[in-house]
C-alpha cells in the first residue's frame, strides 16, 4: 500500500508566459479540456503527487555526482555516466517548475564564476577527462542565467580544448519565450570549434504557441541546433495521434526528435507513468507504420541506475538460421490504400492482428567471419 505524504519540497512554479496562457486556454476550451489539461497537467500540483511507496520509488532518478577535489578545492554541480559526456549543473533556477522534473529533490546549487572556471580546467584535465567530448550544461535551466553561461562556455572554449560539443539543455523558450533576447543569444554565440546545441523538452504540441517558435528560431538563428527530448506522460501525450502530432510539429520547426523517455520511478509521478509495454506499443505505431516521417521518430528510452537504455523489446519475433522476422505496424490494407501497385513481396508474413511481419537477413557474427 502506497504511503500518502507531501511530497518533498517542490513548490507549483509558473513563469507570468504560462499563466497567461493557460488563461487564454482556459477561456478558448475548459479548464478541465483535454487542451488544457495536457498543459497544466505538466505545471500544477496534483493531490496524486502525495500516493508514494517508498519500498520502490525514490527521490532521485540516479546518483551520479562526483564529489571530487581538484586543484586542492571541491567541485560542485558535476555528474558524469558516460566516457564521452560530462555534466555541468550550473544553477537548479528554473522559469516554471515541471511536476515530473528529475531534479524536484536536489539541494539549491547556483555557482559562482570561480566555480565555473574550476569546473572548466577540470574538463580539460587530460589525466581526469582525455576521452571527454562533450559537456552538457544543464540544471535548473542554464538560460535563466546568461552571464554565467556565457563565462562558462568562455572558460570550457578556453580551457578544455577536447570538448568539441557543448549541448545546453532549457525549456526558457517554452516557459518564458521573452527571455530569449540578446544577453541569451551572445551566451549561445559561435565559438571556433564548438559546437552548441540546445537540448529542449517538448512534450506535447500544444505547448508550441507562437512565441515559443519565435524563440526557437532565434536561436536556430544565432547557429544553435535544436533537438528535443519528450517524456511519455499519461494523460498529456500517450496516445498515437498526440504524438504525431507532436513530432510533426517539431520538425516542421527544425527540431531533432532525440528521446521519447519513459517517465522514470520517481517520488510523486506514478500518477504519469505508463507501462513499459504500453509505451513499446505506442513507440511501434509511430515509428513502425508510417505514422510520421523517419527523419522524426525518436528513441524510446530508459532511465536507469545505469544510465540511458532504449528499448526496441518485441521487434524480433523470431529466428530461423541467419534470418529474423522482424515486426511492423503497417497493415496491407493501409498499404495499397496508398500505393495501388504495391505487391505483397514472398518475405512478408501477416500477423493475427492484420499488421506485417517481413524475414530479414541478419549480419555475420564477427567471430564467424
Amino acid at each position: 500500500m502506497a504511503e500518502v505524504r507531501p511530497r518533498v519540497e517542490f513548490k507549483e512554479k509558473l513563469s507570468p508566459f504560462l499563466r497567461r496562457k493557460i488563461a487564454e486556454l482556459t477561456d478558448q476550451y475548459d479548464a478541465l479540456s483535454p487542451v488544457v489539461r495536457k498543459l497544466t497537467r505538466q505545471y500544477l500540483a496534483d493531490p496524486a503527487e502525495r500516493h508514494i511507496d517508498e519500498a520502490l520509488e525514490r527521490r532521485r532518478h540516479y546518483d551520479a555526482e562526483m564529489p571530487t577535489v581538484y586543484e586542492g578545492k571541491p567541485l560542485h554541480g558535476l555528474e558524469r555516466l558516460y566516457r564521452r559526456v560530462i555534466l555541468i549543473e550550473p544553477t537548479t533556477v528554473c522559469a516554471a517548475h515541471c511536476r515530473y522534473c528529475l531534479r524536484a529533490h536536489y539541494e539549491p546549487l547556483h555557482l559562482r564564476e570561480d566555480e565555473l572556471l574550476l569546473l572548466a580546467r577540470y574538463c580539460g584535465d587530460e589525466a581526469h577527462c582525455r576521452e571527454v567530448r562533450e559537456v552538457l550544461i544543464t540544471g535548473g535551466d542554464p538560460l535563466m542565467i546568461p552571464t554565467r553561461l556565457n563565462f562558462l562556455i568562455d572558460a570550457l572554449a578556453e580551457h578544455a580544448p577536447n570538448i568539441r560539443h557543448i549541448r545546453v539543455g532549457s525549456r526558457v523558450p517554452l516557459q518564458a519565450p521573452e527571455r530569449v533576447e540578446e544577453d541569451i543569444l551572445h551566451a549561445l554565440r559561435k565559438r571556433p570549434a564548438l559546437q552548441i546545441e540546445i537540448g529542449t523538452h517538448v512534450n506535447h504540441a500544444v505547448e508550441l504557441f507562437p512565441e515559443v517558435n519565435a524563440a526557437f528560431h532565434k536561436l536556430q538563428d544565432a547557429g544553435c541546433r535544436i533537438y528535443n527530448q519528450s517524456v511519455l506522460m499519461r494523460g498529456v501525450n500517450d496516445s498515437i495521434e498526440d504524438l504525431v502530432e507532436l513530432f510533426d510539429a517539431l520538425r516542421a520547426l527544425w527540431i531533432e526528435p532525440h528521446y521519447l523517455f519513459h517517465c522514470v520511478p520517481m517520488q510523486g509521478m506514478a500518477h504519469f507513468r505508463t507501462t513499459l509495454e504500453e509505451g513499446l506499443e505506442l513507440t511501434r505505431a509511430l515509428v513502425m507504420s508510417g505514422a510520421v516521417s523517419g527523419r522524426a521518430k525518436p528513441m524510446y528510452t530508459a532511465m536507469t541506475d545505469i544510465g540511458k537504455i532504449t528499448l526496441y523489446q518485441g521487434t524480433i519475433v523470431k529466428r530461423k538460421g541467419r534470418h529474423v522476422l522482424l515486426q511492423s505496424n503497417y497493415a496491407v490494407e493501409e498499404r495499397i490504400q496508398w500505393n495501388p501497385q504495391w505487391a505483397q513481396p514472398d518475405s512478408v508474413e501477416i500477423d493475427p492482428h492484420g499488421r506485417m511481419r517481413v524475414w530479414y537477413l541478419d549480419g555475420e557474427n564477427g567471430a564467424a567471419r
